[in-house]
């Protein structure tokens, strides 16, 4: 399916996969068309839906400059997954116990574990990279309560709002585990503190911004690099924590699931992040909100809300899309219209046949707040094509 529509009324057009696309969205992917440095075009994917400091779902390619509200406070965010030996034939009837065991060695929320569980090389190559960060911004360490405990005693736990953790059947009845989450609290500062500086950096220019959030840093500004680094080290966290969290899940369920191997390396990809690409002929800094990397036969992870499918697929290095497809379903309502327009008997209803909370604590996640997965599938055939298709059976939701 090609582009369905295109603005025109920016610098650059930009490209939309798709032909449902609320008002406030389309505004905010028109002040980002309007910024000067934008090179080629904006692309906007399947799940575009309004987001804070710009629009989730889009691929913004930038020349000489970073826009770090573009790539948020989540920095990192992504996905992994990986199959394991056994079937569905292999897994208890009551899979309670299974979600009790990942709820009891992954914590959730703001909860962080009691001490260091990731490896000592680990802990020492991020903190020689977050040092020289914080010798230069020393107030992200005043915005954490306890700096050092902080991060490396969340390396290793999910978080909160739409991050989850799932056990998955395939289409051949084999098992997977796949888990959403980012750089915890220590990205979220990173974030937070740059977003405000850029916007600090350019109090004399900001009225000439289409919108505030939208500051960045040019290549060469007194603290370009510095973010570079900083985001540079925040998705690289974000990596360890869900490879961190998958080596916790794999450990735990040897005790209530039978003996089993890791048959598919994991799949680990970011969809909130910022990388220097090729594309129509100059190198670029590439932010994907809300969109991952489908380059020429790279593997990828679209989940769909808890209830409903999930895919594994294979990018087609579409150049139009900037070789990137969406990251997931995209929201169609916010948490507060779904907390408006649902109830614990809706959760109840929309995750029949999933292991999972079903109070009234997560009716913002409920599936019906989330669009179709088939439908954003179908809007992107051109830019993936679909080699396992998921469906949860257990779901932790932070």
């Amino acid at each position: 399916m090609p582009v369905k529509m295109v603005l025109n009324k920016g610098k650059v057009p930009v490209k939309i996969y798709t032909d449902e696309v609320e008002s406030s969205a389309l505004n905010q992917l028109q002040n980002i068309a309007y910024l000067p440095f934008i090179h080629s075009h904006v692309a906007a994917m399947p799940d575009v839906h309004m987001g804070i400091g710009a629009t989730v779902g889009s691929v913004i390619p930038t020349k000489g400059a970073i826009i770090p509200a573009a790539v948020g406070v989540d920095i990192g965010c992504g996905m992994i997954a990986t199959r394991l030996s056994i079937r569905a034939s292999d897994l208890p009837d009551n899979l309670k116990r299974v979600r009790t065991a990942i709820e009891e060695v992954v914590p959730v929320g703001f909860a962080m574990h009691k001490s260091i569980h990731a490896k000592n090389s680990t802990i020492i190559s991020l903190s020689k990279g977050l040092k020289k960060v914080v010798e230069k911004h020393p107030a992200i360490n005043k915005m954490l309560k306890k700096p050092d405990k902080t991060w490396t005693q969340q390396l290793g736990t999910l978080g909160g709002g739409n991050h989850f953790i799932e056990l998955c059947l395939d289409e051949n009845k084999e098992v997977w585990i796949m888990l959403h989450s980012g750089s915890r609290g220590i990205g979220n500062v990173i974030g937070r503190y740059f977003i405000n500086l850029a916007k600090k950096d350019m109090e004399k220019h900001i009225a000439q911004l289409p919108h505030r959030d939208l500051a960045y840093f040019s290549e060469g500004a007194t603290h370009f690099d510095d973010y570079v680094d900083a985001v540079q080290w925040a998705q690289d966290y974000a990596m360890w924590n869900r490879r961190e969290m998958m080596r916790l899940i794999i450990d735990t369920l040897r005790k209530p699931l039978p003996p089993f191997e890791v048959t598919k390396e994991a799949i680990n990809c970011h969809h909130n992040y910022v990388s220097v690409e090729e594309h129509f002929g100059e190198q670029v800094f590439l932010t994907r909100k809300g969109a991952i990397s489908a380059t020429d036969g790279e593997l990828g992870i679209i989940p769909g809300s808890m209830g409903a499918k999930s895919y594994i697929v294979k990018g087609m290095g579409n150049p139009e899309s900037f070789c990137s497809c969406s990251h997931g379903a995209g929201r169609k309502m916010s948490r507060t219209a779904a907390k408006r327009n649902f109830n614990s008997n809706d959760v109840e209803i929309q995750t029949q046949g999933v292991e999972c909370r079903k109070d009234k604590g997560i009716i913002d996640e409920i599936p019906g707040a989330y669009k179709s997965i088939e439908e954003v599938m179908t809007n992107q055939n051109d830019l993936v094509e679909t080699v396992h298709i998921l469906k949860q059976v257990v779901c932790v939701k932070g």
